[in-house]
């Protein structure tokens, strides 16, 4: 220690004076029923006496101790006691991960950042239990040595009154009682080209620290580490952090950026080809998919959330979903986006559970916690990505936490007495597969997917991938696979004979299209610095491309007999695009090229997922209720078709089948397009066979 203890606590006092008289003095007046801490900044505490600050890193309940025996003693109006006030220090100078951790760091005071991936209910500890002898009815108090379950708290050796061993009843009137919660805090390690491996540690908060945070908040927590003397400890680690002090922070406040990358960042921001090199940057082994890329790419960015004055939200996070047929890479470019985003959350359909997926409350797993809440992907993945892969592999309950999700970006968790709403507040990118193993041209996108067209209509970007035969692109496909073989097997041979000269020149030409345009580390700081710093505004040129996008498309479904070709809901999603498109630029204003651009994406996904396919136009209802308004009125006119049969049929059990398909003229389509309107029909439930050959409407 830098002074003996004699001397230490006249020592804080005097750094108190010096640093803290204003945030004493406010302890004061709001001490103890809205404030029971005084949190004091390493940098201050440097500032004063580096030795003590080292100190408290190294000794941090001896130096608390001192400092909270410094606070008592402070010169406060006399009618305010700072009893069991608190001294927390943050802002420490490291921040660790925590595969950095090791039994070294036992008893020092570490920062950790991560993300809240469970939380406890909040219990009552008995920190100085008070015990009534059953037998005379002494009053005995025992110290525990850590705030303990009263049912756990240890009794005296023998009553001091009676000098007998109990029996002991706790009193809780005269015990110190103490609020505790355990929180389990998650850190992504990212590996080289492989999805994100996680660490966990486990974070125990008491008296005024409790219900700081929610479940899926990243925070900065500091605190001391100990070894958990308990067996059953939320964790697989026997150590955790006793914490002095947790915040919620932004998620990306650990990302480092100097001032040498925001110069990189302007310079790169002023490219003519800023958004190529961005594309290129996005899983350049996969070639081609270059709106595809760019969607992604936008979704990076994200647009501006805002909050309006009737106190409603409009998100800016926007949703990319990808269909397509097998072999299309959409699968890797899904993972890939996940890889680069700053904060990101990746998982499968086939592997998730409903609860992986959002939230649950659910019966803890160490005692004395009698619930806990555990996050999902969607709720850690708050202020982030989160990269579904195999969207078609989830069941019923997936969807319905998936739609809260997309629309409200919030996961209601109920369950007993434990009832919260959690923040999930990302951005979705999902990939999913034909239910039928490839796409049919000739149907909507509704009738291919096993995602319920509620959730399709949510996202703001749809893209078909075909796998259709097409030479040029064919051979560009097979030029660059062929070239990543190459490039691989050329690294390979260098590396094993250590010969660093096999085909130099030739091959580094070819690794460089390979190679993200961007160095991956730089482009994830460039997208946290768009997202802290640029809040573009629209500007009145900017609303003219997207106003004129809307009303053009609208007055194609004016007629009475024509469909509705476009929602509202796809100007709010091409906004969210072009003020993304404008953060790339590091922008503050939305401008005429990125309306267009916005513009010109969704257009383009449209006319892949938007289009009746048997009519040719533009049809909202294809996505928004898989069902076209061609095919609805088919599948209506057929059932009235069905019943007319039925009625000059009246001795038959009900309409039969060569009776109806011989209507199929009066539909305009051909005998087997009738018959697959009716086996839609049947697959719906709305007709049945009470005969067969015969059929009768629900």
């Amino acid at each position: 220690m830098t002074t003996t203890s004699s001397k230490l606590t006249d020592h804080l006092i005097k750094f108190f004076r010096n640093y803290y008289r204003d945030e004493i003095g406010e302890l004061a007046k709001a001490y103890p029923d809205d404030q029971r801490s005084l949190v004091i900044d390493y940098d201050d505490l440097y500032q004063f006496d580096s030795d003590l600050a080292g100190d408290f890193s190294s000794h941090p309940a001896q130096v608390r101790e001192h400092a909270e025996e410094a606070l008592r003693s402070y010169d406060v109006p006399k009618d305010v006691k700072f009893g069991n006030a608190h001294v927390r220090l943050t802002n420490l100078p490291k921040t660790h991960a925590l595969q950095e951790i090791r039994s070294r760091h036992v008893g020092q005071l570490l920062q950790i950042h991560g993300t809240v991936a469970s939380a406890s209910t909040v219990r009552s500890l008995v920190d100085d239990a008070s015990f009534q002898c059953q037998r005379c009815g002494t009053v005995n108090f025992v110290p525990q040595q850590e705030p303990t379950d009263p049912s756990n708290a240890k009794e005296p050796h023998e009553c001091q009154g009676c000098e007998r061993s109990g029996p002991f009843q706790i009193d809780y009137e005269q015990s110190e009682l103490v609020d505790a919660q355990t929180l389990v805090i998650e850190q992504q390690i990212r590996g080289s080209g492989a999805d994100e491996d996680i660490e966990t540690i486990e974070v125990r908060l008491s008296d005024d620290l409790v219900e700081n945070v929610e479940v899926g908040d990243a925070v900065m927590v500091t605190g001391s580490l100990q070894i958990s003397r308990s067996p059953l400890s939320t964790t697989i680690t026997d150590k955790y952090l006793d914490t002095h002090h947790i915040k919620s922070v932004d998620p990306h406040d650990h990302i480092e950026i100097t001032q040498s990358d925001v110069e990189r960042f302007v310079e790169l921001s002023n490219r003519d080809a800023i958004y190529d090199d961005i594309i290129g940057s996005i899983a350049p082994t996969i070639s081609g998919y270059e709106e595809e890329k760019l969607a992604l790419t936008l979704q990076l960015f994200s647009g501006v959330r805002k909050k309006l004055p009737d106190d409603s939200t409009v998100r800016g996070d926007i949703h990319v979903l990808l269909v397509g047929d097998p072999g299309t890479s959409k699968s890797p470019l899904i993972r890939a986006v996940g890889q680069l985003a700053p904060r990101a959350v990746t998982i499968s359909g086939t592997d998730t559970t409903p609860v992986g997926l959002t939230a649950a409350a659910a019966p803890s797993s160490g005692d004395p916690d009698p619930w806990e809440i555990k996050g999902g992907a969607l709720v850690k993945a708050n202020n982030g990505l989160t990269a579904i892969d195999n969207l078609g592999g989830f069941k019923k309950e997936h969807f319905e936490g998936l739609h809260s999700a997309l629309e409200q970006q919030e996961i209601d968790v109920s369950k007993a007495t434990v009832t919260k709403t959690l923040p999930a507040e990302t951005s979705v990118a999902a990939a999913a597969n034909p239910k039928y193993g490839r796409f049919d041209q000739y149907e909507p996108i509704g009738e291919q997917l096993d995602i319920p067209n509620r959730i399709v209509s949510q996202f703001d970007i749809v893209f078909t991938m075909t796998d259709a035969p097409d030479p040029d692109r064919d051979r560009d496909i097979a030029r660059h696979i062929t070239t990543k073989h190459h490039v691989g097997e050329v690294e390979a041979k260098r590396s094993h004979t250590h010969n660093s000269e096999i085909q130099s020149e030739a091959i580094d030409e070819k690794a460089s299209e390979l190679t993200p345009k961007i160095d991956t580390e730089l482009l994830r700081k460039y997208i946290v610095h768009a997202r802290q710093t640029c809040f573009p505004e629209l500007t009145e040129g900017a609303k003219k491309p997207i106003e004129d996008f809307y009303v053009d498309i609208r007055s194609k479904g004016a007629d009475e007999d024509a469909p509705i070709p476009i929602t509202a809901r796809k100007i709010e999603a091409i906004v969210r695009l072009a003020e993304a498109s404008a953060r790339i630029r590091l922008s503050d204003i939305v401008e005429v090229e990125d309306a267009e651009r916005a513009v010109d994406l969704v257009r383009a996904c449209m006319k892949d997922i938007g289009v009746d396919p048997e009519a040719g136009q533009f049809d909202a209802d294809v996505v928004e209720t898989g069902q076209s308004k061609t095919q609805r009125e088919q599948i209506n006119s057929a059932k009235k078709m069905i019943d007319n049969v039925d009625k000059n049929h009246p001795d038959e059990s009900g309409a039969p089948i060569e009776k109806i398909i011989d209507q199929h003229e009066q539909l305009g389509i051909t005998p087997d397009e009738f018959e697959q309107v009716i086996e839609k029909l049947r697959r719906k439930g709305e007709v049945f066979e009470p005969k067969e050959d015969q059929l009768k409407t629900t």
